[in-house]
């Protein structure tokens, strides 16, 4: 059975730590500290890139010899409004200094210093609605391809209503044959209201040698090495995921499915 279920290590303190190497990949690092008011974290980045999303609350941020001040008005991450977050290239540091209770992300891929430091959101993101009937879901994009300000990492939320899917049709993203497809990387953080549920996610490839599917509960973290990837919430709970990509080249590209590719065709 493939390891990608991970659960965080407690609820307080950095309670996810992916690194490539802990992963079994070469991209995508992934993460997460749950703080308390006038706790403090702090990282160098070293040869990488880093984007850090303030999921839920308030922290003063330092990073790349700079002050950032206080970042971060959401305090329930289902209020869906758009998150603060902070860019910082390759060789830098950071140090973040709680403010209330929060909990910050840490998405992380390699970095080539060809972009500066830089906040992002919450102006600039638009929650956007995107599917069909119970495939409908809502989008906040911090840095997918059309916004230059990365060089590896593509980082989106998704908000899923309660009884729909998401990432679905199913697709995968899982080789270098641009532009047919990309090869990405990808983890899910996945959260659900109320935080008592669960979700569904199945990871699987066409050939069968990868197949699991998975029950997520809130603060898990799913690994998407390879394969289709799509993801459920039972009705009476709605789920959020924040979605960290990385691979050889900064470019989504997917194929989907070949038993539900007559979705997406019906869809367009």
């Amino acid at each position: 059975m493939a390891d990608l279920l991970r659960k965080p290590f407690g609820q307080h303190g950095k309670v996810h730590d992916l690194t490539p190497d802990v992963a079994g990949w070469r991209y995508v690092g992934f993460g997460l500290y749950r703080l308390r008011a006038g706790d403090r974290a702090a990282e160098a980045t070293g040869d990488r890139e880093v984007m850090i999303v303030l999921i839920e609350g308030r922290a003063h941020l330092n990073g790349a010899g700079q002050d950032w001040g206080v970042l971060g008005e959401r305090m329930d991450v289902f209020e869906k409004t758009a998150p603060h977050c902070l860019y910082l290239p390759n060789e830098t540091t950071w140090q973040a200094e709680a403010v209330t209770d929060c909990v910050l992300a840490i998405c992380s891929a390699p970095g080539h210093g060809g972009h500066g430091a830089r906040r992002i959101g919450p102006d600039g993101i638009t929650l956007t609605e995107r599917g069909k009937g119970t495939n409908t879901r809502y989008i906040n994009n911090i840095a997918m391809e059309d916004e230059d300000v990365c060089d590896s990492l593509l980082v989106t939320e998704v908000f899923t209503p309660a009884g729909h899917w998401s990432s679905y049709p199913s697709h995968r993203h899982d080789e270098d044959d641009y532009p047919r497809i990309t090869y990405l990387e990808e983890t899910y953080y996945h959260r659900l209201n109320p935080a008592n549920g669960f979700g569904i996610q199945r990871v699987y490839t066409d050939d069968g040698r990868l197949d699991e599917t998975m029950a997520v509960a809130d603060g898990d973290v799913v690994l998407v090495p390879r394969g289709h990837h799509p993801c459920g919430a039972p009705y009476g709970y709605e789920m959020y995921y924040l979605n960290v990509m990385a691979g050889p080249l900064r470019k989504w590209r997917f194929v989907p499915s070949p038993d539900v590719a007559w979705i997406m065709e019906r869809d367009a």
